[in-house]
């Protein structure tokens, strides 16, 4: 099942210059990232931020000295790099792997911010067929040109769902018919409690702070790896593969 019908590119594209990343914006690519000097004003930049609130896009308000470090032109307090892949919505995934007469399984991301790991977690979710991963616009890492190698062309392969409101977005997931799934330490259950075989979602987050409180709240089961070692975690990449294979196990035994 294929949902990405663009061509990929190979990496992030630096655009620079007020107009150019207008153009790039209504032109439809995909921003990655977008850094604004902070303080700038000005009538283009009025029409810039305008159009930033018609696409939901949002950008970071920096000092002009990163910007110079991104570029040595003539930047104009405008720097946006260009996603190398194309990201796609949920809420249009869902019907269709319903309609294939398949089980859904999804992966949440909760700001997951080390690329390296997102590649990673990317290339499990493929090899395991997982259906799509959705992440946050804010707070989660950029799906760049490291990201793509740590994957090994993964990320051009599964379809990754990119948000704004991410609350909202699990609990459609939830509304849709997917149980959701929290892995986390704040639970006596272990991943083996849960039954994979329904639709199911599966949410991880980020190493330092975890899954937020509020999607915990709402979750159907948590859940967590045993541990019966010294050290107290795992990489997030180690345990998504982890939890991701016990579903696929338990989708295996009942075929």
């Amino acid at each position: 099942m294929s949902y990405n019908s663009r061509p990929a590119r190979e990496s992030n594209q630096m655009v620079f210059g007020i107009r150019a990343v207008i153009e790039a914006i209504r032109s439809g690519k995909e921003i990655e990232a977008l850094y604004l000097q902070r303080g700038l004003g000005g009538g283009l930049l009025t029409e810039l931020k305008e159009l930033l609130n018609e696409y939901q896009l949002t950008a970071q308000q920096v000092p002009v000295e990163k910007l110079n470090r991104l570029t040595p032109k003539n930047h104009q307090g405008v720097v946006a790099f260009i996603s190398p892949i194309t990201y796609h919505k949920i809420e249009n995934i869902i019907p269709q792997i319903f309609e294939d007469g398949q089980v859904p399984l999804i992966l949440v991301l909760d700001s997951i911010t080390d690329v390296r790991n997102m590649g990673a977690i990317a290339r499990t979710a493929e090899c395991a067929g997982v259906h799509a991963i959705v992440i946050p616009a804010k707070g989660s890492a950029q799906i760049n040109p490291d990201a793509i190698k740590t994957s090994a062309g993964a990320l051009y392969k599964i379809p990754v769902c990119r948000h704004d409101n991410f609350i909202q977005t699990v609990k459609f997931l939830q509304e849709s018919g997917l149980q959701l799934v929290c892995c986390t330490e704040k639970t006596k259950d272990d991943i083996y409690t849960p039954d994979y075989t329904d639709p199911t979602a599966i949410i991880m987050g980020s190493e330092e702070d975890g899954v937020r409180n509020e999607i915990i709240r709402i979750s159907d089961h948590l859940a967590k790896i045993p541990m019966y070692g010294e050290i107290e975690s795992l990489n997030v990449s180690v345990a998504t593969g982890i939890i991701v294979y016990e579903a696929i196990r338990q989708r295996l035994v009942v075929k």
